[in-house]
């Protein structure tokens, strides 16, 4: 009798033993799932990282009802190049249209076959440069304004911490692996206006060794928007610095 009460507590004890075990283990993977979905994060990490999403989205929201004057200045191999300025606007694919402003008069060609033939090689040279500062900005738009999806993709990978700076008011997230392996983007955020301060890129074209590294200084309208003021941008291994600054912000179809 004390044999059959013996073993019927004891698969009792089993019974609890495996079911407290598979509690542990459920919670076990609940947790690890959500370790993966927030990447290990801090609560605080993910509230500025959701306001910080949620600012870019709307002040680029905003800014497609604007129109404004970009001017950018081109230093190659030390050299100031002629300015140029552009009429800006989003257009009605989401991406900024640029329109020529009237510029100063270019200088007159040299005279002869020696002077046709400098300015035939410094034409293939301006269009070469050209050809390449393209493809720089469209690397660079995909940090610029930096964008909802990628920031949680980072953030998702792991690949988001941040570094409070309280005495500004500010708070740095720093993002690597952004849009290339090795990059970082890191982002000033004003925690009580919601807004960039300043944004800076270590990028790269094609190979570590063609680094490129952007600065970008935001400001703010009268009713809140957040723009980027200047930016400053430098390929060394090209020798050129660009440095564009933008102004005279006013809503479309007003002045």
């Amino acid at each position: 009798m004390h044999s059959n009460i013996d073993v019927v507590t004891q698969s009792k004890c089993i019974s609890s033993a495996v079911r407290l075990a598979a509690a542990a283990c459920m919670t076990l993977l609940l947790a690890a799932t959500a370790i993966a979905q927030t990447g290990g994060a801090s609560p605080q990490l993910q509230e500025k990282l959701a306001a910080l999403k949620q600012s870019a989205a709307q002040n680029k929201q905003k800014l497609h009802k604007y129109q404004w004057t970009e001017i950018q200045q081109v230093n190659f191999k030390g050299e100031d190049k002629p300015a140029k300025s552009f009429s800006c606007q989003y257009g009605p694919d989401g991406t900024v249209q640029k329109t020529p402003m009237a510029q100063s008069q270019p200088q007159q060609q040299q005279q002869g076959r020696g002077g046709r033939l400098k300015q035939h090689v410094v034409e293939k040279k301006t269009d070469e440069m050209q050809q390449y500062m393209g493809q720089v900005k469209s690397l660079l738009a995909m940090y610029v304004p930096p964008g909802s999806l990628k920031m949680q993709q980072a953030f998702k990978a792991g690949n988001v911490s941040m570094n409070p700076d309280p005495s500004a008011g500010l708070v740095d997230l720093v993002f690597k692996n952004y849009a290339q392996p090795g990059d970082q983007m890191t982002v000033a955020f004003n925690s009580a206006t919601k807004n960039i301060s300043t944004l800076n890129v270590n990028t790269y074209m094609g190979q570590a060794k063609d680094a490129v590294i952007l600065t970008v200084n935001f400001s703010t309208l009268p009713d809140g928007t957040n723009y980027a003021e200047k930016t400053v941008l430098n390929v060394a291994a090209k020798q050129i610095v660009v440095t564009t600054t933008n102004t005279n912000y006013h809503p479309l179809g007003g002045m």
